[in-house]
C-alpha cells in the first residue's frame, strides 16, 4: 500500500513529535535534544513532511528550514531525513525530499543545502539523483567523529554564479564593451 504524505501541522504535535524523535534517533547518528526539533517545527513546520501507513503510524520525515543565508539567497536546509529501515528502497525518501524542495522553490529558495555523513552512500546517491552537488567535504562533523558531505542544489542561476563567479555572457566572449552590430537593412 502507498503511503500517504502529510505536512506538519503544529495541532499534530502530541501524535508526531514522539515519533519523529523515535524514528530520527534510529537512523541519524546525531543525539538531537526536544529543543532541536521544537525549534524546526515551531518556526518551519510547514516545510516538514511525513509519510504514514494506513494506521497513521509513521514511516519517514523530512525536517527543513527555508531563511536568508548571511545576509545573501535565500537557503532551504533538509535538516533530517529518515525513513523506517524496513521501508527503504520505496521511494518515500525520493518523495519526502522532492516535496521539501518543491515548497522551498514555492517561497522564493536560491538555493538548498544539507549535510550527509560520508559513510551514508545510499543518502549522496539519493541526493545527487536529485541534481545536488558535494559542495564541501567537513572533517570530523559530527559527534560520532564521522565526516560529512555537504551538497548543495542550486535552484536558481544567480546561486550557482555567485558562488562561483561565473558569468555566463563573459565566458561566450560577449562584452558589454563590444560595438553593437550594425543594423539589418
Amino acid at each position: 500500500m502507498e503511503p500517504k504524505y502529510v505536512q506538519y501541522h503544529s495541532d499534530k504535535e502530541s501524535t508526531y513529535l514522539s515519533a519523529i524523535r523515535q524514528l530520527i534517533s534510529n537512523d541519524l547518528s546525531e543525539p538531537y535534544s526536544i529543543y532541536v526539533y521544537r525549534y524546526f517545527l515551531y518556526q518551519w513546520g510547514d516545510l516538514c513532511f511525513l509519510a504514514l501507513d494506513e494506521n497513521e503510524n509513521m514511516l519517514g520525515v523530512v525536517i527543513s528550514k527555508l531563511e536568508p543565508h548571511r545576509g545573501g539567497p535565500m537557503r532551504g536546509y533538509i535538516a533530517m531525513l529518515a525513513v523506517k529501515k524496513e521501508h527503504r528502497g520505496k521511494g518515500i525518501a525520493t518523495n519526502l525530499v522532492r516535496m521539501a524542495i518543491d515548497i522551498m522553490i514555492e517561497r522564493d529558495a536560491d538555493e538548498i543545502a544539507l549535510e550527509t555523513e560520508v559513510t551514508n552512500t545510499a543518502a549522496m546517491k539519493l541526493y545527487e539523483r536529485l541534481g545536488f552537488l558535494r559542495s564541501k567535504r567537513l572533517h570530523r562533523y559530527y559527534l560520532n567523529g564521522n565526516s560529512a558531505f555537504r551538497f548543495v542544489l542550486f535552484v536558481k542561476e544567480s546561486a550557482f554564479t555567485s558562488r562561483f563567479g561565473y558569468d555566463d555572457e563573459h565566458e561566450h566572449g560577449e562584452d558589454e564593451n563590444q560595438p553593437e552590430p550594425p543594423p539589418s537593412a
